[in-house]
């Protein structure tokens, strides 16, 4: 399915009927379209637009601006349930969310899971970070405190997407500052990551199926093609290729210059550890 961000402001007033929003901004089969608009209420929200209408989300706290029992979330109400039942109790044992609780919960998960694919879209990748670690953090509360063994585990199969536009997430915003090496890092993080899930239900042949770890990967090779190439790994092949081809004075020469490298490099980090050791 292909992205397709709609940018700019659009002042949403007047007529609850949306027909003429609707007949103004076309429905695109096999794309996922989104806006900025602003609302009468004067802040910026997202809309995504349906095949039958749209839906609005708040930039910020629960996107249908709703605050559960004065609380930005259910998540959030949940937590400090627990929280105070460790407070009382000494521990979180005995502490339980019931079937409707965690019903409600995955509720609320679905709302922040349509309003971070909008804000990747938007190219909002610190929000679409907070959702989809806001969501990962529900999977842990049900798994660990679900009543029954269903609500602790339904979840679970979203654990991969969500660790995959999570790390998508982080790498493209390395990306777009040119960060390469820090790029690199989230994303062997990220696969890493859901090679633990895997591991842990032993799976790691689904493992070997996983559209998310496939999508990681062919992201983490686009990255080591952008990363400076490392002089001395540079100078090793010129070595190899010298050698294959019989030209051993060049062989020599460029043995000496990876030598003299190596050493310069030795020298380098031994004067930064002597330097950290006189700071302190």
């Amino acid at each position: 399915m292909n992205l397709r961000p709609e940018f700019g402001l659009l002042a949403v007033m007047g007529s609850s009927d949306i027909r003429s929003v609707l007949e103004n901004w076309p429905y695109d089969p096999g794309h996922i379209t989104v806006r900025k608009i602003v609302g009468e209420d004067g802040r910026v929200k997202v809309q995504m637009r349906l095949d039958l209408g749209l839906l609005q989300f708040e930039l910020d706290g629960r996107p249908d601006a709703k605050r559960p029992h004065g609380y930005e979330s259910l998540l959030h109400y949940h937590l400090d349930r627990l929280g105070e039942y460790r407070r009382v109790n000494g521990s979180d044992v005995g502490f339980e969310l019931t079937p409707s609780e965690c019903r409600e919960l995955r509720g609320e998960c679905s709302m922040y899971y349509h309003r971070y694919l909008s804000l990747f879209v938007l190219e909002e990748f610190d929000r679409v970070k907070r959702d989809t670690e806001r969501n990962l953090n529900v999977l842990d509360l049900c798994r660990r405190y679900g009543a029954e063994e269903r609500d602790r585990l339904v979840l679970q199969q979203f654990r991969p997407y969500l660790l995959m536009m999570n790390t998508r997430a982080r790498v493209l915003q390395a990306v777009k500052a040119k960060r390469w090496p820090q790029a690199l890092h989230d994303v062997e993080e990220g696969i890493a990551r859901i090679g633990e899930f895997f591991a842990e239900f032993g799976q790691k042949k689904a493992a070997r199926r996983c559209a998310e770890l496939k999508l990681l990967r062919r992201l983490r090779r686009k990255i080591h093609r952008q990363l400076p190439v490392d002089p001395v790994k540079k100078l090793q092949r010129e070595l190899s290729a010298a050698v294959g081809q019989e030209r051993y004075e060049d062989a020599a020469r460029i043995r000496d210059r990876i030598a003299a490298m190596k050493d310069r490099r030795r020298k380098e980090a031994s004067s930064a550890k002597l330097g950290e050791g006189d700071d302190s």
